[in-house]
């Protein structure tokens, strides 16, 4: 329909054939078609709508004046689907006017084998086209097609070699050693020379093809993971936190060294191989169609067990990666939090969980290399019978006197030669299983789209200090609205205090004006533009922030004070530290300012490490001043010290503040206070007191909680 809004399809049940159907969103009703039926339900007294999970099924509701109706129900693969489209319909209810994007609507499985997508992936690994894939890598490989191409180019000239060996044995044998006449002393030596001669070309051609598969893998590597880790900073935090650090490492180091080893190694080897195996079969055709025969007949049983073999192997190697990612994780999680675990006492539990994703990812992997245990003696077996023709066959011909000893053990070697290359394509299916799987994990990581881009026309500002929050909307789930219909302006050089409940949204708005995320609806303009419009290095270059979580760098307090401005003088450092409160403990460290402060800062007290956070955004001495309760984990005194220093840091420089302690923002020239993402209040703390609305029962709350006992001045002082 023309008029038609957004459009959902669902299917209630197991399969495609269950209850199905199709429910179009318009701007003065909803048609809903299921099992042939269609009802219209008209928007007339619609307040909301809503996406309810249950059991094994999520239900699209509408509420109304006369109460909540349903409009269909899903199974569980639709729930991104449900959500997404109640909060359009929501969005349309509030105002907003519907684009082209509202028109489609995603689902987590794969449309051509149904099956569902990794998690957070948009990938289906068993239908995806990895030649594109390897296409793609190939171009990356640029730097090194070079080397990769001189390895190749020595692998070739090895098989000839190889190749030439047996000949010459032959005519050692049959001319020399076997010869009736007692041959020439100087052709012998020459015939022994040649075969010397041959084998060390071979030793230093292998010394070459290690020297380019070094230069070829090292080239390679650098340039994906570069590309690899430039992608993942390029990603906004909504994309990024989407999967753990564990996994993101994983991509960068393992996946990426599994495609380097294919690329730089397993490439070269298979053209070797082929070309051997092509190569030697011309020879026995053309001396004997017969022998021929006798030798290749077990291969079309061999290629089609390595068929077998490929279908089966594709998802046992996709899960023991899985498997694998998970202990990865397991690890960096508990070292990453072992201080807590150690606090608690948490050491056999954590004990247990690492035990326990090991003996998963063990289990899995015993049963891929049980699997080729039982299957690799078979198809060796196979390959292996041949052979046995072949001691019939030549045996008989060496009695009947057709074939001479030298031809024996020429074609012998040939014979165990044609061997080799089935019994390394043997191996193969286990190789692409590893790879493909690798290649898609990297490429899911690529591929992933960008959603906090700079346009096209974007320019380098420089900022005043104005911002204006414009009907602005965002959520970072489909089914929910962080924020909703945000209006605000924010004058250069004020002080903008944000208050609210827990999960009012205040961390998202000041995430939005630092452009860590886009606004789902809505603009943010900084001096009148459009924050798209202006490069994010520009921007966050003039952004100075001291967030909820404080994060220090392992390296020195001096690096991490001077994470901020790389390039600053040493007094400038000092200047920021004496104001920031650091200074004062900072010259008591046994190294000074040179004291290493540990992973995550661990050396450093909480109340240390947020000193030096705000020591890093003074020194970056910027235009807008973000502090997301920048004196949380700091006694009274001390916040009293640095809150005096912020006050000459603010003066002329925008500054948003987010506190829970109330009393941190009674220097705000404004309060703006959030309730379920909406803007419910704003004003002085004065004239929000004399309201007697929202921020008086925060007041009112955080002084009764000063007065219970136990609850020490810092924790609840009020304001």
């Amino acid at each position: 329909m023309d008029n038609c809004i957004t459009q959902i399809q669902f299917n209630l049940g197991p399969d495609n054939e269950t209850i199905s159907g199709q429910v179009e969103f318009c701007e003065n009703g909803m048609r809903v078609v299921a099992s042939g039926k269609e009802k219209w339900i008209p928007m007339e007294g619609v307040r909301a709508f809503r996406c309810d999970v249950g059991v094994g099924s999520v239900a699209l509701e509408v509420c109304r004046e006369d109460g909540d109706h349903l409009v269909c129900r899903g199974t569980m693969d639709y729930l991104a689907v449900f959500s997404a489209a109640s909060k359009r319909m929501n969005r349309f209810l509030d105002g907003a006017v519907p684009t082209e994007e509202w028109k489609q609507y995603k689902k987590a499985v794969c449309p051509k084998c149904h099956r569902p997508y990794l998690p957070d992936s948009e990938i289906c690994p068993r239908c995806t086209k990895k030649g594109g894939y390897l296409r793609r890598l190939w171009k990356m490989a640029k730097s090194s097609r070079v080397y990769i191409y001189l390895s190749v180019l020595i692998f070739i000239a090895v098989a000839a070699l190889n190749l030439a060996l047996p000949y010459l044995n032959r005519v050692l044998v049959d001319d020399y050693i076997k010869a009736e006449r007692l041959p020439v002393a100087s052709q012998y030596i020459l015939a022994v020379l040649m075969i010397l001669l041959v084998t060390f070309a071979v030793r230093l051609l292998g010394i070459a093809r290690s020297f380019a598969q070094v230069r070829a893998g090292t080239k390679l590597i650098v340039v994906l993971r570069q590309t690899l880790f430039q992608k993942i900073e390029a990603l906004s935090l909504s994309k990024v936190s989407k999967r753990t650090a564990g996994e993101l490492m994983n991509r960068v180091t393992q996946d990426s060294s599994q495609l380097q080893d294919f690329f730089t190694s397993d490439v070269g080897g298979l053209i070797e191989q082929i070309l051997t195996l092509f190569s030697l079969g011309i020879i026995l055709f053309v001396y004997d169609w017969r022998l021929a025969l006798m030798v290749l007949l077990p291969a079309p049983l061999v290629m089609l067990s390595h068929r077998l073999m490929w279908r089966y192997l594709g998802p046992r190697y996709r899960k023991q990666w899985w498997r694998g990612n998970r202990l990865y994780e397991t690890l960096y999680d508990i070292f990453s939090g072992i201080r807590v675990v150690k606090a608690f006492g948490m050491e056999k539990k954590e004990m247990d969980r690492y035990d326990m994703v090991n003996l998963q990812e063990t289990d899995v992997r015993i049963q891929n290399e049980t699997y080729f245990a039982v299957i690799s003696p078979i198809t060796n077996f196979l390959m292996g019978v041949g052979e046995f023709f072949l001691l019939y066959y030549v045996g008989n011909q060496i009695l009947d006197g057709t074939m001479t000893l030298g031809a024996m053990q020429q074609f012998s070697a040939y014979v165990a030669m044609i061997y080799g290359p089935l019994r390394w394509l043997s191996f193969m299916p286990r190789r692409l299983a590893r790879t493909m799987t690798s290649l898609v994990r990297v490429f899911d990581v690529l591929d992933e789209q960008e959603d906090v881009t700079d346009r096209e026309n974007a320019v380098d500002q420089i900022i005043v200090g104005n911002i204006e929050l414009d009907n602005v909307s965002f959520g970072y789930e489909d089914a929910k609205d962080v924020l909703r219909k945000v209006n605000l302006q924010i004058k250069p050089g004020e002080m903008i205090g944000i208050v609210g409940r827990s999960g009012a949204g205040k961390s998202t708005l000041i995430n939005l004006v630092m452009r860590m995320y886009d606004p789902d609806e809505g603009a943010i303009r900084i001096d009148g533009t459009d924050l798209r419009d202006i490069t994010q290095q520009s921007l966050r270059s003039q952004i100075g922030a001291v967030l909820q979580e404080t994060f220090l760098f392992t390296g020195t307090l001096l690096q991490n004070i001077c994470y901020s401005k790389p390039d600053a003088s040493y007094d400038e450092v000092i200047t920021a530290a004496k104001l920031a409160g650091v200074h004062s403990f900072a010259v008591k460290l046994p190294d000074g300012y040179n004291t290493l402060v540990g992973e995550r800062g661990h050396t450093l007290s909480g109340g240390e490490r947020q000193r030096v956070a705000i020591a890093r955004a003074l020194l970056h001495n910027p235009q807008i001043l973000i502090l997301d309760e920048a004196t949380a984990s700091l006694d009274t005194e001390t916040e009293k010290d640095i809150q005096d220093a912020l006050q000459k840091l603010i003066a002329g420089r925008t500054t948003i503040a987010i506190a829970h302690r109330l009393s941190t923002l009674r220097n705000a020239s404004r309060l703006v206070v959030l309730d379920h993402g909406c803007v419910a209040e704003v004003g002085t703390h004065d004239e929000l007191l004399a309201r007697e609305g929202l921020y008086y029962e925060l007041v009112m709350a955080q002084r009764q909680m000063s007065k219970m006992p136990g609850v020490s001045e810092s924790a609840a002082q009020p304001i």
